[in-house]
Protein backbone atom coordinates (compact mmCIF):
# COMPACT_ATOMS: atom_id res chain seq x y z
CA UNK A 1 0.00 0.00 0.00
CA UNK A 2 1.53 3.84 -0.72
CA UNK A 3 1.90 5.63 1.57
CA UNK A 4 -0.35 8.67 2.20
CA UNK A 5 1.03 12.33 1.29
CA UNK A 6 -1.12 15.21 1.49
CA UNK A 7 -0.69 18.46 -0.42
CA UNK A 8 -1.69 21.56 1.09
CA UNK A 9 -2.94 24.83 -0.22
CA UNK A 10 -1.87 27.63 1.93
CA UNK A 11 -3.77 30.70 0.85
CA UNK A 12 -5.40 33.96 2.36
CA UNK A 13 -8.41 36.48 0.07
CA UNK A 14 -7.97 34.59 -3.60
CA UNK A 15 -10.97 32.92 -4.56
CA UNK A 16 -10.52 30.89 -7.88
CA UNK A 17 -6.73 29.31 -7.96
CA UNK A 18 -6.49 27.38 -4.46
CA UNK A 19 -9.89 25.86 -5.31
CA UNK A 20 -8.78 24.82 -8.63
CA UNK A 21 -5.47 23.49 -7.96
CA UNK A 22 -6.78 21.21 -5.12
CA UNK A 23 -9.81 20.02 -8.01
CA UNK A 24 -6.64 19.71 -10.17
CA UNK A 25 -4.41 17.51 -8.35
CA UNK A 26 -7.62 15.37 -6.61
CA UNK A 27 -8.46 14.72 -10.35
CA UNK A 28 -5.22 12.51 -11.17
CA UNK A 29 -6.54 10.18 -9.20
CA UNK A 30 -3.12 9.46 -8.41
CA UNK A 31 -2.49 6.43 -5.46
CA UNK A 32 -1.43 7.61 -1.85
CA UNK A 33 -1.43 11.53 -3.06
CA UNK A 34 -4.67 13.82 -2.30
CA UNK A 35 -4.53 17.99 -2.13
CA UNK A 36 -6.52 19.78 0.80
CA UNK A 37 -6.85 23.25 2.10
CA UNK A 38 -4.07 23.98 4.72
CA UNK A 39 -5.80 23.79 8.11
CA UNK A 40 -3.04 24.91 11.07
CA UNK A 41 -3.62 25.96 14.71
CA UNK A 42 -0.96 26.25 17.58
CA UNK A 43 1.97 24.82 16.26
CA UNK A 44 4.21 23.14 18.57
CA UNK A 45 7.79 23.03 18.16
CA UNK A 46 9.53 21.02 16.07
CA UNK A 47 6.54 18.80 15.36
CA UNK A 48 6.08 17.67 12.06
CA UNK A 49 2.75 19.01 10.11
CA UNK A 50 0.94 16.62 7.81
CA UNK A 51 1.80 17.86 4.34
CA UNK A 52 4.38 16.57 2.38
CA UNK A 53 3.84 19.38 0.41
CA UNK A 54 2.52 22.97 0.91
CA UNK A 55 1.93 25.56 -2.09
CA UNK A 56 2.23 29.04 -0.34
CA UNK A 57 0.10 31.88 -1.41
CA UNK A 58 0.08 33.97 1.91
CA UNK A 59 3.10 33.37 4.56
CA UNK A 60 4.49 37.45 2.83
CA UNK A 61 1.54 39.12 4.15
CA UNK A 62 0.66 36.67 7.32
CA UNK A 63 4.25 36.00 9.78
CA UNK A 64 2.97 33.37 11.11
CA UNK A 65 1.98 31.49 8.39
CA UNK A 66 5.78 32.14 7.84
CA UNK A 67 7.00 30.75 10.74
CA UNK A 68 4.34 27.61 10.58
CA UNK A 69 6.19 27.19 6.98
CA UNK A 70 9.60 27.45 8.12
CA UNK A 71 9.06 24.89 11.07
CA UNK A 72 7.06 22.65 8.24
CA UNK A 73 10.71 22.69 6.19
CA UNK A 74 12.52 21.90 9.17
CA UNK A 75 10.42 18.98 9.74
CA UNK A 76 10.76 17.53 6.38
CA UNK A 77 7.85 18.86 4.27
CA UNK A 78 8.67 21.05 1.02
CA UNK A 79 7.35 24.05 0.74
CA UNK A 80 6.44 26.54 -2.80
CA UNK A 81 8.36 28.83 -2.72
CA UNK A 82 11.46 28.51 0.18
CA UNK A 83 10.29 30.58 2.90
CA UNK A 84 13.45 31.21 4.25
CA UNK A 85 15.20 32.62 1.03
CA UNK A 86 11.55 34.29 0.34
CA UNK A 87 12.18 35.71 3.64
CA UNK A 88 16.06 36.91 2.84
CA UNK A 89 15.00 38.20 -0.61
CA UNK A 90 14.96 41.74 -2.01
CA UNK A 91 14.13 43.30 -4.89
CA UNK A 92 17.35 45.65 -4.79
CA UNK A 93 19.19 42.41 -4.44
CA UNK A 94 17.54 40.80 -7.44
CA UNK A 95 18.44 43.33 -9.84
CA UNK A 96 21.86 43.23 -8.92
CA UNK A 97 22.07 39.71 -9.16
CA UNK A 98 20.44 40.02 -12.55
CA UNK A 99 23.15 42.52 -13.47
CA UNK A 100 25.80 40.08 -12.25
CA UNK A 101 24.35 37.27 -14.57
CA UNK A 102 24.05 39.50 -17.85
CA UNK A 103 20.19 40.21 -17.28
CA UNK A 104 19.75 43.53 -18.80
CA UNK A 105 17.88 45.63 -15.95
CA UNK A 106 17.26 49.35 -15.81
CA UNK A 107 19.70 51.83 -14.02
CA UNK A 108 18.78 51.20 -10.09
CA UNK A 109 19.83 53.00 -6.77
CA UNK A 110 18.81 51.70 -3.68
CA UNK A 111 17.91 54.84 -1.46
CA UNK A 112 17.58 55.30 2.53
CA UNK A 113 14.85 55.95 4.10
CA UNK A 114 13.03 58.77 4.15
CA UNK A 115 12.09 59.05 8.07
CA UNK A 116 13.80 56.82 10.59
CA UNK A 117 12.14 53.34 10.78
CA UNK A 118 10.34 52.36 14.34
CA UNK A 119 12.86 52.33 17.42
CA UNK A 120 15.45 54.33 15.56
CA UNK A 121 16.60 57.66 15.66
CA UNK A 122 19.37 59.91 14.20
CA UNK A 123 21.65 57.95 16.20
CA UNK A 124 20.97 55.17 14.08
CA UNK A 125 21.88 56.50 11.08
CA UNK A 126 25.43 57.86 12.24
CA UNK A 127 27.06 56.01 9.05
CA UNK A 128 24.97 57.44 6.79
CA UNK A 129 26.07 59.93 4.28
CA UNK A 130 24.44 63.36 4.65
CA UNK A 131 23.94 65.50 2.78
CA UNK A 132 23.01 62.79 0.21
CA UNK A 133 24.84 63.32 -3.60
CA UNK A 134 21.41 63.62 -5.31
CA UNK A 135 23.42 65.18 -8.27
CA UNK A 136 25.34 62.29 -8.76
CA UNK A 137 22.06 59.82 -8.06
CA UNK A 138 20.26 61.77 -10.82
CA UNK A 139 22.78 61.66 -13.20
CA UNK A 140 23.38 58.22 -13.02
CA UNK A 141 19.49 57.10 -13.14
CA UNK A 142 18.34 60.32 -15.20
CA UNK A 143 14.60 61.08 -15.34
CA UNK A 144 11.86 59.32 -16.02
CA UNK A 145 12.15 57.14 -13.16
CA UNK A 146 10.21 54.80 -10.86
CA UNK A 147 10.39 55.46 -7.24
CA UNK A 148 9.16 52.18 -5.67
CA UNK A 149 9.89 50.08 -2.41
CA UNK A 150 13.22 47.83 -2.50
CA UNK A 151 10.86 44.50 -1.44
CA UNK A 152 7.60 45.82 -2.12
CA UNK A 153 4.41 44.11 -4.59
CA UNK A 154 1.66 44.97 -6.05
CA UNK A 155 2.45 48.13 -7.36
CA UNK A 156 1.65 49.64 -3.90
CA UNK A 157 3.61 53.12 -2.94
CA UNK A 158 5.31 53.64 -7.07
CA UNK A 159 5.71 57.16 -8.08
CA UNK A 160 6.48 57.60 -11.74
CA UNK A 161 9.08 60.78 -11.37
CA UNK A 162 10.31 62.92 -14.55
CA UNK A 163 12.11 65.62 -12.61
CA UNK A 164 13.94 66.27 -9.17
CA UNK A 165 10.85 68.27 -7.83
CA UNK A 166 8.42 65.25 -8.64
CA UNK A 167 10.88 63.13 -7.00
CA UNK A 168 11.31 64.95 -3.92
CA UNK A 169 7.16 65.41 -3.48
CA UNK A 170 7.00 61.65 -3.84
CA UNK A 171 10.15 60.87 -1.82
CA UNK A 172 8.39 62.75 1.33
CA UNK A 173 5.72 60.48 0.81
CA UNK A 174 7.47 57.81 1.41
CA UNK A 175 7.45 57.88 5.54
CA UNK A 176 10.02 54.80 6.59
CA UNK A 177 9.66 52.25 3.66
CA UNK A 178 13.70 51.65 2.05
CA UNK A 179 13.16 52.78 -1.60
CA UNK A 180 14.66 52.26 -4.97
CA UNK A 181 15.20 54.89 -7.86
CA UNK A 182 15.13 52.98 -11.28
CA UNK A 183 15.51 54.20 -14.62
CA UNK A 184 12.18 54.27 -16.51
CA UNK A 185 11.80 51.80 -19.85
CA UNK A 186 10.32 53.76 -22.56
CA UNK A 187 8.82 50.14 -23.19
CA UNK A 188 7.06 49.05 -27.25
CA UNK A 189 6.15 45.48 -25.46
CA UNK A 190 5.83 44.64 -22.00
CA UNK A 191 5.88 40.55 -20.45
CA UNK A 192 4.48 38.78 -17.70
CA UNK A 193 6.14 35.49 -17.82
CA UNK A 194 5.21 32.55 -15.37
CA UNK A 195 8.13 30.47 -14.27
CA UNK A 196 7.42 27.16 -12.42
CA UNK A 197 9.70 24.47 -12.23
CA UNK A 198 12.08 26.45 -13.05
CA UNK A 199 11.42 25.03 -16.58
CA UNK A 200 8.50 25.57 -17.65
CA UNK A 201 7.89 29.36 -19.07
CA UNK A 202 4.44 31.20 -19.88
CA UNK A 203 4.92 34.46 -21.78
CA UNK A 204 2.22 36.63 -21.45
CA UNK A 205 1.49 40.37 -23.45
CA UNK A 206 1.29 42.42 -20.21
CA UNK A 207 0.09 46.44 -20.35
CA UNK A 208 0.93 47.85 -16.72
CA UNK A 209 -0.45 51.21 -18.27
CA UNK A 210 -4.51 49.54 -18.28
CA UNK A 211 -6.59 49.35 -15.11
CA UNK A 212 -5.33 46.91 -13.35
CA UNK A 213 -8.23 43.48 -14.37
CA UNK A 214 -7.60 44.67 -18.00
CA UNK A 215 -3.59 44.26 -17.83
CA UNK A 216 -3.30 40.63 -19.67
CA UNK A 217 -3.18 41.40 -23.33
CA UNK A 218 -5.31 38.37 -24.10
CA UNK A 219 -5.74 39.26 -28.04
CA UNK A 220 -2.45 37.74 -30.09
CA UNK A 221 0.28 39.54 -30.84
CA UNK A 222 3.28 39.47 -33.31
CA UNK A 223 7.01 40.12 -31.60
CA UNK A 224 10.39 40.35 -33.70
CA UNK A 225 12.02 37.45 -34.47
CA UNK A 226 14.11 35.91 -31.33
CA UNK A 227 12.44 37.97 -28.76
CA UNK A 228 10.34 35.52 -27.02
CA UNK A 229 13.34 33.30 -27.17
CA UNK A 230 15.31 35.57 -25.30
CA UNK A 231 12.52 36.77 -22.96
CA UNK A 232 12.11 32.99 -22.12
CA UNK A 233 15.88 32.22 -21.64
CA UNK A 234 16.48 35.43 -19.00
CA UNK A 235 13.48 34.17 -16.93
CA UNK A 236 14.69 30.55 -15.97
CA UNK A 237 17.95 32.16 -15.54
CA UNK A 238 16.80 34.29 -13.01
CA UNK A 239 14.40 31.83 -11.36
CA UNK A 240 17.02 28.83 -11.87
CA UNK A 241 19.37 31.77 -9.69
CA UNK A 242 17.06 32.89 -7.36
CA UNK A 243 15.56 29.32 -6.43
CA UNK A 244 12.10 30.16 -6.86
CA UNK A 245 9.88 27.11 -7.90
CA UNK A 246 7.16 29.95 -8.99
CA UNK A 247 7.35 33.18 -10.17
CA UNK A 248 6.56 35.72 -12.60
CA UNK A 249 9.27 37.88 -14.28
CA UNK A 250 7.88 40.98 -16.17
CA UNK A 251 10.12 42.48 -18.91
CA UNK A 252 10.03 45.90 -20.41
CA UNK A 253 11.75 46.08 -24.19
CA UNK A 254 12.90 49.18 -25.53
CA UNK A 255 14.65 48.69 -28.48
CA UNK A 256 14.46 45.20 -28.97
CA UNK A 257 16.04 44.50 -25.44
CA UNK A 258 14.20 43.14 -22.91
CA UNK A 259 14.97 44.87 -19.64
CA UNK A 260 14.45 42.90 -16.16
CA UNK A 261 11.92 45.02 -14.52
CA UNK A 262 10.27 42.48 -11.48
CA UNK A 263 11.09 39.41 -10.55
CA UNK A 264 10.66 38.43 -6.92
CA UNK A 265 6.51 37.48 -7.03
CA UNK A 266 6.42 34.09 -5.70
CA UNK A 267 3.07 34.15 -5.08
CA UNK A 268 2.02 35.28 -8.17
CA UNK A 269 -1.51 36.70 -9.79
CA UNK A 270 -3.34 33.66 -10.55
CA UNK A 271 -6.89 34.81 -10.74
CA UNK A 272 -8.98 33.46 -13.61
CA UNK A 273 -10.67 36.90 -14.01
CA UNK A 274 -7.64 38.80 -14.40
CA UNK A 275 -5.35 36.38 -16.19
CA UNK A 276 -7.76 35.16 -18.39
CA UNK A 277 -9.10 31.54 -18.91
CA UNK A 278 -6.10 29.79 -21.14
CA UNK A 279 -3.35 31.51 -18.93
CA UNK A 280 -5.58 30.34 -15.71
CA UNK A 281 -5.78 26.75 -16.65
CA UNK A 282 -1.61 26.54 -17.76
CA UNK A 283 -0.81 27.83 -14.68
CA UNK A 284 -3.06 25.25 -12.51
CA UNK A 285 -2.16 22.68 -14.51
CA UNK A 286 1.45 23.09 -14.05
CA UNK A 287 1.79 24.19 -10.45
CA UNK A 288 -0.36 21.12 -9.94
CA UNK A 289 2.31 18.77 -11.53
CA UNK A 290 5.19 20.66 -9.86
CA UNK A 291 2.89 19.72 -6.23
CA UNK A 292 2.63 15.94 -7.11
CA UNK A 293 6.04 15.66 -8.46
CA UNK A 294 7.76 17.17 -4.99
CA UNK A 295 5.43 14.60 -3.41
CA UNK A 296 6.60 12.15 -5.12
CA UNK A 297 10.39 12.73 -5.30
CA UNK A 298 10.99 14.36 -1.91
CA UNK A 299 14.29 16.41 -1.83
CA UNK A 300 14.94 16.42 2.47
CA UNK A 301 17.48 19.51 1.86
CA UNK A 302 17.13 22.75 0.45
CA UNK A 303 19.56 24.30 -1.65
CA UNK A 304 19.71 28.31 -2.63
CA UNK A 305 20.23 28.14 -6.19
CA UNK A 306 22.21 32.25 -6.24
CA UNK A 307 24.70 30.62 -3.59
CA UNK A 308 26.39 28.73 -6.40
CA UNK A 309 26.98 32.14 -8.40
CA UNK A 310 27.97 33.93 -5.29
CA UNK A 311 31.05 31.61 -5.18
CA UNK A 312 31.78 32.22 -8.70
CA UNK A 313 30.29 28.45 -9.94
CA UNK A 314 27.76 28.72 -12.73
CA UNK A 315 23.96 29.79 -11.43
CA UNK A 316 22.18 28.83 -14.60
CA UNK A 317 22.90 25.35 -14.32
CA UNK A 318 19.36 23.32 -14.48
CA UNK A 319 18.08 22.72 -10.82
CA UNK A 320 19.43 19.32 -9.07
CA UNK A 321 17.33 16.61 -10.55
CA UNK A 322 15.65 18.66 -13.41
CA UNK A 323 16.72 17.56 -16.68
CA UNK A 324 18.45 19.87 -18.90
CA UNK A 325 16.40 20.83 -21.77
CA UNK A 326 15.87 23.09 -24.73
CA UNK A 327 14.15 25.99 -24.69
CA UNK A 328 10.69 25.39 -26.18
CA UNK A 329 9.41 27.64 -29.07
CA UNK A 330 7.36 29.97 -27.11
CA UNK A 331 3.67 30.34 -28.34
CA UNK A 332 2.98 34.41 -29.68
CA UNK A 333 0.92 36.44 -27.70
CA UNK A 334 1.30 34.17 -24.78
Amino acid sequence: MAVKKKIGVLFGMENTFPGALVEKINAMELDGITAEFVEVGGVQMAKPCPYTVIVDRISHDVPFYRSYLKNAILTGSQVINNPFWWSADDKFFNYALAAKLGVAVPRTILLPHKFFPPSTNDRSFRNLQFPLDWDAIFDYVKFPAFLKPHDGGGWRDVFHVHNREEFFHAYDSTRDLCMTLQAAVNFKEYFRCYVVGQEDVRIMAYDPRRPHEHRYVLEPQEYPKGLLGRVEKDALTLCRALGYDLNTVEFAVEDGIPYAIDFMNPAPDADRLSVGEENFQWIVEKVAKLAVKKAQNPVKSVELRWAGFLKGEAATAAPVGVKQTAAKKPVKGK
